[in-house]
Order: structure tokens, then sequence, then C-alpha cells
């Protein structure tokens, strides 16, 4: 036998041998979900919740005591009656506030764990790892969906969805879609020139970021989200904060190439939200037909009776001044900050001076230690909202901007209420959150029940 073919079949032994080794493990192993298929966790059993007070994510005031029937991962039946299912699990709730999950508008799951050194230079396994841990204390807070505006996300929610790990629902926009020197391009100008059509750097490869200077490229890389399975569309309209080379008072996109962007979303039956802090980079997003403005840090009071006159969606976030310690301390993306925290408190006057449909996010970044402050961010919000009107934000109002996403929604039905045929994501607060938000706060001590698509992820309670 020649030495060549002596080599292939030794070569070709062992790669088999190797093979048959790691099916012998992965079948020992327990598989995604207790042994749920790759892309399909288990259906929970019937669960009947007794002696709770609701709160519905639409109502200021609890029901009197009723019960909740929750079967297949949907809300059943609710009633100020006592309920009959047989081979319920029953759960009795103490007279507890019952609650829909909250909802987190604006989130990075593949950049809040990490500082901003490591998101820019490590590799993909080990962001997609620490994203993973930081999706399951994200689901422990209380924050049973997430919409993800920016990031490589798409492998992380299919492992969630799957059973894999535990995690929020996660409406993903995919790469946030930039220009060349805008909010989202971590280039050095040694990277530069860039060839029209081509990846510019390693994020655009890897789907943080998409670079797009024309009406063309624009189309061609929200395309490349949507196909990727994008429930929504996600650019940069004007200037960042994190970003090197983005000054805040930069107008990135021409109206061209915004329409351009919303012309492909409408396309496929979604949205285009866009990252503006000022009136020029808001202005010309609603004028391109944009449906929803994230920040709107610096906008003005023309700008605001602009939105509400469209019906344009403000996401906008009670933002903490601790988000800038993620920087040096007077560097150019730390004073960039500080401008945009002293913009807070118009932004939220003017959203009800002209009633503009607000939902609530909390941009956290590059911290896992500010991430734990989730819940308290919302309960801020009391600085201008009722805590009635806050908890209403982020779980009954939140769930309609969702619904935006049309026929690419990957978790059909309804989210952020507790109503028969919604989604059975639930909370069972230890207290009245209407009278004490600060309860939100503490998920840890005070969420005694924690339930996502009908099953259980959490339960200091005692079941009958």
């Amino acid at each position: 036998m020649h030495s060549k073919s002596v080599f292939t079949s030794i070569f070709l032994s062992v790669l088999l041998a190797a093979a048959g080794s790691a099916a012998a493990l992965a079948h020992s192993l327990p598989g995604p979900a207790d042994g749920a298929g790759a892309d399909q966790a288990p259906t929970p059993a019937p669960i009947l919740l007794q002696n709770v007070r609701i709160f519905d994510g639409t109502s200021d005031r609890l029901s009197g005591p009723s019960s909740v029937l929750v079967r297949g991962g949907i809300i059943k039946k609710v009633s100020a009656q006592s309920i009959s299912a047989e081979g319920a699990r029953v759960i009795d709730g103490g007279g507890r506030t019952l609650m829909p999950g909250l909802i987190d508008m604006h989130w990075h799951s593949m950049f809040v764990g990490v500082p901003v050194a490591v998101a820019m230079t490590a590799d993909a396994g080990y962001l997609n790892i620490v994203a993973g841990v930081e999706a399951g204390r994200t689901l422990m807070r209380g924050f049973t969906t997430v919409r993800d505006v920016g990031g490589a996300v798409f492998g992380l929610k299919r492992a969630i969805d799957s059973g894999a790990i535990p995690g929020p629902r996660i409406y993903p926009s995919g790469a946030m879609v930039s220009v060349t020197g805008g909010h989202g391009d971590f280039r050095s100008p040694a990277d530069l020139p860039r060839t029209l059509g081509q990846p510019a750097s390693r994020h655009d490869i890897a789907g943080d970021s998409a670079i797009a200077d024309s009406p063309d490229e624009v189309r061609l890389r929200v395309r490349e989200q949507l196909m990727h399975g994008a429930s929504q569309i996600k650019l940069t309209a004007g200037g960042g904060v994190s970003s090197p080379h983005s000054p805040l008072d930069v107008v990135t996109f021409s109206e061209a190439e915004l329409r351009a962007a919303v012309q492909a979303a409408n396309d496929w039956g979604t949205y285009v939200t866009v990252h503006a802090y000022t009136p020029e980079a808001i202005q010309r997003s609603v004028k391109a037909g944009v449906q929803c403005i994230e920040h709107a840090s610096l906008m003005d009071d023309t700008t605001a009776r602009m939105m509400a006159e469209s019906g344009t969606w403000l996401s906008t976030q009670p933002l903490p001044e601790e988000l800038a310690n993620a920087f040096p301390r007077d560097s150019d993306e730390w004073q960039k900050a500080q401008q945009v925290f002293a913009g807070t408190d118009r932004t939220y006057r003017l959203a009800i001076k002209y009633q503009l449909k607000t939902a609530f996010g909390t941009d956290i970044l590059f911290s896992s230690q500010l991430a734990r402050q989730q819940g308290r961010l919302l309960a801020s919000l009391t600085r201008w909202y009722t805590p009635a009107e806050a908890l209403i934000m982020a779980t009954g109002t939140n769930g309609q901007l969702l619904r935006l996403s049309g026929q690419r929604n990957p978790y059909p039905g309804d989210t952020g209420v507790v109503r028969e045929g919604a989604l059975a994501d639930l909370l069972l607060v230890d207290g009245n959150p209407l009278e004490d938000i600060a309860l939100i706060g503490d998920p840890d001590k005070n969420f005694m029940l924690i339930m996502k698509g009908g099953a259980i992820v959490k339960n200091t309670l005692q079941a009958q």
C-alpha cells in the first residue's frame, strides 16, 4: 500500500472514531429544555393562579381577588370567580399582585455585560457566552421581553427560543445601520477608504453594525437584516455618544436613504426605528416615514409637535449618569453623554405636553453591574409619571409598539397585558406596585413568581 493511502486510511479511521465519540457524548448530555427539540421547547402543563389581584397592563388600579388559567403558553381564562381546571397545577397567590412581564424597548443584549473595550475587541464566542448569562439575569429581573436595537443577536435569540438557555423574548433588529463616520462606525481613519458595497470593519462582518452610504446600499443592508430574521430595522440617523467619530450635532442619512430603508422594511411588513437626538435628525426621519424615534434627548417643541401630528412613536429612556463611566472622564464620549443627560427632563416633559406615544427602555451598555438597576430605572419614571402610568408604559404600551412588527413579529400574540388570549408572561409581586413602584427595583425579594410563555422560571411560593 502506498504511504499516501496508508495516511488517508489512518486519518479516516481517526476522524470516524472522533465523530462516534462526539455523538456518544452528545447523546449522554441533556438536550435543550430537558430534551426538547433544537427549535421547540416543551409545552408547559396548565397552571391555575388563584387569589391574585391583577394589574392588567392598561388600568391604573388592581382588580379584586381573581383567578387566571394558563394553558399552552397562553392566558386562557381570567375570572373573578373560581375556575375549575382538571389536571392543572394550582398556585395560591395569597392576594398578591399579578401583572404582565416587563418589556424593555431599548436593549443591547450583546453589549450590556462587557466593558466597551471588550465589546470592541473580543471574539464572538466570548461575547455570546456573556450575553447568554446576562439574558438569564434579565429574565430574572422580570423583563420577559426586550427589543434589541443593535447587535448580532440572532444566535442568542435562537438559543433562548429553543430552550437551550433562559432569557427574555428578543425582538431583534440585527446590525444597526449607519453611515461612514456615523454612530455605529467604530473604525479608525487607517481603515479608510472603503470600497462601496464592501464590508467596512470586523463589526460589519460580525453583524453588530452595517455601514451604508447610498440608498442602494441602505436597501441592501436592511434586506440583509430582514433575511437574518429582524423584526424591525434600526438606523442611526444622527450622531451618538459611544462612537469615536460621531459628533452629536451631525445628521447622517439623507432623506432619500431613510426612505429607502422605510420602503424596504414596509415591503416586509415591518418598520424602521432610528437613533436620533437633535431636531434636525428627528424631523428628517419623520418626513421620510420613520415610525419610531429612539432617544430624542435634544428635541425641541416644534419637533415634538411634528411627532405628535404624524403619530410617530417616541422610545426614550431615563438614562442614569453612571452610563458615562464606561468612558474616561472628560473624554469626547463622556462629554457627549453629559449633553444627552441634560436633555432627559425636557424630552419627557415635551412627551407629556404633546401626548406622544411613549415607550420605555433603558439603553444600558457596557456594565453588568448597571444592568442590575433595570427595574430601578423604570421606577425612576415617577419623576414625570404616576406609578401606574410608568408601569402601563413598560407593559401594555410597549406591547402596542411591538405589534408594529406585523408579520415579522417573532412571537405572535398580545404581550404586556393580562387578558384572555395574551401570551402568558407574568409576574407575581409581593405587594402593590401601583402604590409602591420601588418594589420593581428589587426583583430578588419582591418577585415571588416569574412566568414566561406559561413556563415558571422562578417560584418562591408553595404550590397546592
